[in-house]
């Protein structure tokens, strides 16, 4: 998987285009990245004496909409994946450094 949770992320499309966050959790294909794409949801009372709310939740993005931002040089980047020995490590494709 390209992108993990606690990576720095931008989103290149949708309402929120142009915001950045930390990926909190990756699911297949969907990132949920920390206070961007919010929206509100009722909620009805339960019960007779239950209280109804409205609720922020945080939606997750498509893996498309999102590009990975390089913690060394702070671009929007693409990530390669460079073989040392048996290891396997993430590296950036504009200044060529493992992330």
């Amino acid at each position: 998987m390209k992108l993990k949770k606690g990576d720095e992320a931008k989103v290149i499309r949708g309402k929120d285009k142009g915001r950045t966050g930390t990926i909190e959790k990756v699911l297949n294909e969907k990132v949920l990245i920390g206070n961007v794409n919010q929206y509100k949801r009722h909620l009805k009372k339960k019960s007779q004496y239950g209280k109804s709310e409205i609720v922020t939740i945080t939606k997750p993005f498509s893996l498309h909409n999102v590009v990975l931002i390089c913690p060394l040089c702070k671009k929007p980047t693409r990530v390669g994946f460079r073989l040392s020995g048996e290891e396997k490590s993430r590296i950036c494709k504009k200044c060529g450094k493992q992330i």
